[in-house]
This record gives structure tokens, C-alpha cells and sequence, in this order.
């Protein structure tokens, strides 16, 4: 797939391991504030919808991998040709060739399945955001990382739930998932983005979000009021002491009523009892509501993304 010897670059394939563990390295190295793992790669391979087109790239400079590139469709628009490229390259082999042969590659690939607009996240520093420039891709919206240190013992209090709102775990909802696929799809609909989202396939969201790998059901935290699934936070978790949360949202009947935060803070504290040590998450700037809840947590803001879109001719 490269014109340069010393480059090459090739598909992932879901059996491949060693190319995955490979790829969910340079991912830790170059973005450590997204929990992923090679057997979450090869999963999300293996489950991915057929209409995603979706295909991680690996890039190898002299044989070594050094970059990764995140490819695909977003299928669940309903805007058709809406399309993703994220790369990512070891900070130590920058400028050697590895991100501009992913790009080459990737685009012809998205271009073979009918990409119209190329989002792509970039690191915000001048470096990352001039090789996207160059490549005809403008900036627009931007998204934070966050982290929090769960070892100080700074996290608020334990809060009680008022009458009538229960707080439970995941795990509760193993029998049947639905509930909170149905909260998922309105929260994320509502989410700050650049790309409209119709979560309404099912199967492919216990395929891909609820029986995931790094899904913890046990430290996904659900806020009942009078019964029904109001607000939840969606956790992840690595084999160590790493915990994100992925999605954390409220129903739109029940906003308002601080339910997002006490999902947060009850799974947040069980995760510390767990054992977990970092806790990390990511917010749009546009997101006001859950950066400010984050910022009542504790959480710091430790990197951050700028969206870029080329809309092909």
C-alpha cells in the first residue's frame, strides 16, 4: 500500500494478533487517554457492521510498527458518505514517513466505499495540526481528554439517592439490556458532534458496546426513578487499574436533577474500592454540562483533540 520502500503498511485482520497487540501499543503510546487493548481491537474487528467499511491500518518503517490508522464509515449517520481517518504515530518516529503513507492508504480505501466528508481527530499541537492542513483537512470543533487520580482520596462524598431513585449496577440489566440500549441511543443523539447518530441496531450494540471486552457491567453505575432507567454511566475497564467511562448521560424527561452526577459517583467510588487507581474520560468543549460535573469530580483536563473534516471532490 506505499510507494516508499521503507514503509509499508497493511489491513488488520481480527486473527492476527501480534499485528493488533502492535497496534493497541502505539495507540497507548501516542494517545494513553483511550483504553485499548489488542484483544478489543480484534473484537471490534470481528463484530464491526459490514456497511462500517471498517479497517485499521498498521505502518511499519523498516519492519518496525510505528502507526496506527483508524478507518471507516459511520454507519449509524444518517447522513450518507460521513466517513472517520484517525491516525496516530509513536511520538519517537514522527517524520519519517509513517502518517503521510496511512493517509495515502486510508483515503483511497474510503474513497472505494463512497466517502463524501473525512473527519479525522488530531492532537492539538502545531506539529499534528499542520500535517492535517496540508492535506486539505479544516479544523473545527475540539474535545478534551480528562484524568483523575483515584489513589488521593478526593473523590465527593458517597451521595444518597433521593425517594424514589434508586442507584444499580449494570450487572442488573444482564437478563435483559434493552433498557439501557434505548438510554444510550437519546443520550448519544444529544451529544455535541459534528456527525448526526441514529443508534437503532440492537444486535450490533450488544455486539459491540455491552458485551465488549473492556465493558465492565459490574462498574456501570444506573439511576432508576420510580423503576425506569433515567441517567447511567457506561464504564470500561483495562486488565490493570485503568477505568474510563465511555458514555454518561440522562434521559431527556429527567434532566436537570443532577442524576448524571450521582451515576458518577457511585460508580466512580465503586471503582476505587475495586482497586482502580485512574479514572479517565472525555468531554466536547461544546459539553458544558458534563465538563462542569467533571470538573466537581476532580477530573483535569490532560489533552485535547481538534476535529478536522476534507470533504472529498
Amino acid at each position: 500500500m506505499s510507494s516508499d520502500p521503507s514503509v509499508t503498511v497493511h489491513r488488520l485482520r481480527p486473527d492476527a494478533s501480534e499485528d493488533c497487540e502492535a497496534f493497541a501499543r502505539i495507540r497507548e503510546e501516542a494517545l494513553p487517554f483511550i483504553l485499548m487493548t489488542g484483544e478489543a481491537l480484534a473484537h471490534d474487528l470481528l463484530h464491526s457492521p459490514p456497511e462500517a467499511h471498517y479497517e485499521p491500518l498498521l505502518a511499519r518503517v523498516d519492519g518496525e510498527a510505528v502507526g496506527s490508522a483508524q478507518v471507516g464509515l459511520v454507519h449509524d449517520s444518517p447522513q450518507p458518505g460521513q466517513a472517520y481517518l484517525n491516525i496516530y504515530v509513536r511520538p519517537s518516529h514522527e517524520g519519517r514517513g509513517a502518517g503521510t503513507a496511512l493517509v495515502r492508504a486510508a483515503e483511497k480505501r474510503l474513497r472505494e466505499v463512497g466517502a463524501r466528508d473525512v473527519y479525522s481527530w488530531v492532537l492539538d499541537t502545531p506539529a499534528n495540526r499542520a500535517f492535517a492542513e496540508r492535506r486539505g483537512y479544516r479544523p473545527g470543533r475540539s474535545a478534551h481528554f480528562l484524568r483523575l487520580d483515584l489513589t488521593e482520596g478526593s473523590l465527593p462524598p458517597l451521595q444518597s439517592a433521593p425517594p424514589g431513585v434508586e442507584v444499580i449496577p449494570g450487572t442488573d440489566f444482564v437478563s435483559d439490556p434493552r433498557p439501557l440500549f434505548a438510554l444510550d441511543a437519546e443520550t448519544m443523539a444529544d451529544e455535541p458532534s459534528d456527525i448526526d447518530y441514529e443508534l437503532t441496531d440492537y444486535e450490533s450494540w450488544l455486539r459491540g458496546t455491552w458485551n465488549h471486552p473492556l465493558t465492565s457491567k459490574e462498574l456501570t453505575s444506573v439511576v432508576l426513578v420510580e423503576g425506569r432507567p433515567a441517567a447511567f454511566t457506561m464504564v470500561r475497564t483495562n486488565s490493570g487499574t485503568r477505568y474510563g467511562t465511555m458514555m454518561t448521560g440522562t434521559a431527556r424527561a429527567y434532566r436537570g436533577r443532577g442524576l448524571a452526577k450521582l451515576a458518577k459517583n457511585d460508580s466512580l467510588h465503586r471503582a476505587r474500592a475495586a482497586g482502580f487507581t485512574e479514572a479517565l474520560t472525555g468531554n466536547d468543549d461544546g459539553n458544558g454540562p458534563m465538563l462542569a460535573i467533571n470538573k466537581w469530580f476532580g477530573y483535569e483536563i490532560c489533552g485535547t483533540e481538534v476535529h478536522h473534516v476534507r470533504a472529498f471532490g
